[in-house]
């Protein structure tokens, strides 16, 4: 792995403006588990899942000072464009752009990588989840200059590693090697290996070594970096990216430039793509706080609950009950007598009702929910 150790220059932390700096939010998924409340067309990062604004309108608060305006782009879908937009006006709608459907991450990349090479072929941009749940902003913000930083003084592919504070079974994780580089005297590493979902025991072991971070799925590259990438590990994605970005570079619109391309394209995550096969992978270390809040159980770790454990949103009373989530919408009442460990939801027009630890499974659920014709407007 060929890497350009060393300091670099510290500089002014006051969150100045970096014309070359990009930042893409990813804000395309269907949230399959936080149904019945995530839906297609308003899905789980257009919900207020934790607090009281959307966790995508989280997102972009987090960001928007860190590049200018028009260097902010969202990569969405096309059924949710409309509430993206209704959901932060202050977005311009040239810069919210709609897949016109999901090919999975790697392509969702390389047609960002199109997008900021049409705008700025120098530029080096961060590709973010619209739907995590980060209270630490200042944190999170210097964590990501750092990998900013990083990403421009080495031609690195840079990975956010979250420091554990559990053995977590519902995150990916990060090997760390020795340190590289550093930015401000922070050290970042090489990444040693991409980690799936482990069991209990393996989550221990990982947290005990010191050495495994949580994969946030945040990611910091020189546009040339990735498309290098592409060229090396996914020629036939890298031809596509080439082709988008000389529609775009034409005077096309977005939509004209993905409409013959985008549906050939590989459906692969850009994970096993690019960054498990690729040498220059790094990891920028952060601290702060971070979930995924990948599935209704997440909902108890940000919620007050009663002495009994439970907690939830919206209106419940609960007797001779205790460890269950409630989400109840539109002032609708919901009682729980004599049970344990149940997620409820009711919505105008579904309602759920599973144990915590069948949570993973909703996406089956949704899938048969999906394949029945007169249903298919709940998923």
């Amino acid at each position: 792995m060929v890497l350009l150790p060393g300091r670099i220059p510290p500089h002014n932390r006051a969150r100045k403006i970096m014309k070359s700096r990009y930042i893409v939010i990813m804000a395309g998924g269907r949230g399959e588990r936080f149904w019945p409340q995530s839906r297609l067309s308003r899905p789980k990062h257009l919900q207020a899942i934790v607090g009281r604004n959307t966790l995508f309108s989280q997102t972009v608060r987090r960001v928007e000072s860190l590049v200018p305006a028009e260097n902010l782009l969202i990569i969405t879908h096309e059924e949710q464009r409309p509430n993206i937009l209704r959901d932060c006006p202050r977005l311009h709608p040239d810069r919210v752009i709609a897949e016109p459907m999901g090919r999975d991450t790697a392509a969702a990349v390389g047609l960002a990588t199109a997008l900021v090479q049409a705008r700025n072929p120098e530029a080096t941009y961060a590709i973010l989840p619209a739907d995590h749940v980060i209270r630490d902003n200042e944190g999170y913000g210097e964590a990501l200059l750092r990998a900013f930083e990083a990403a421009e003084a080495n031609d690195l592919l840079i990975a956010m590693g979250i420091m554990p504070s559990e053995p977590a079974t519902g995150y990916g994780y990060i090997r760390a090697g020795e340190a590289v580089g550093e930015v401000d005297g922070v050290p970042f590493y090489r990444v040693e290996k991409f980690v799936e979902k482990p069991d209990r025991a393996t989550a221990q072991s990982f947290l005990d070594s010191g050495n495994f971070f949580w994969n946030a799925g945040m990611f910091i590259w020189k546009a040339s970096v990735i498309e290098r990438a592409f060229g090396r590990f996914k020629p036939t994605l890298h031809n596509g990216l080439r082709a988008m970005r000389a529609g775009l570079e034409s005077g096309k619109s977005p939509r004209e430039a993905m409409a013959e391309i985008y549906p050939r394209l590989e459906r692969i995550s850009v994970d096993y793509a690019i960054l498990e096969r690729a040498p220059n992978v790094a990891m920028v270390k952060a601290d702060f706080d971070w979930d995924d809040v990948g599935s209704w159980p997440a909902l108890a770790r940000h919620s007050e609950r009663d002495e009994w454990g439970n907690a939830g949103k919206g209106s419940f009373v609960a007797e001779q009950s205790a460890n269950n989530i409630v989400v109840s919408e539109d002032g609708h009442l919901t009682a729980l007598i004599g049970v344990e460990n149940l997620i409820v939801v009711h919505t105008p027009d579904a309602s759920l009702v599973c144990h915590r630890d069948k949570a993973q499974d909703l996406k089956k659920v949704v899938e048969t929910i999906g394949r029945n014709p007169d249903f298919q407007h709940l998923v």
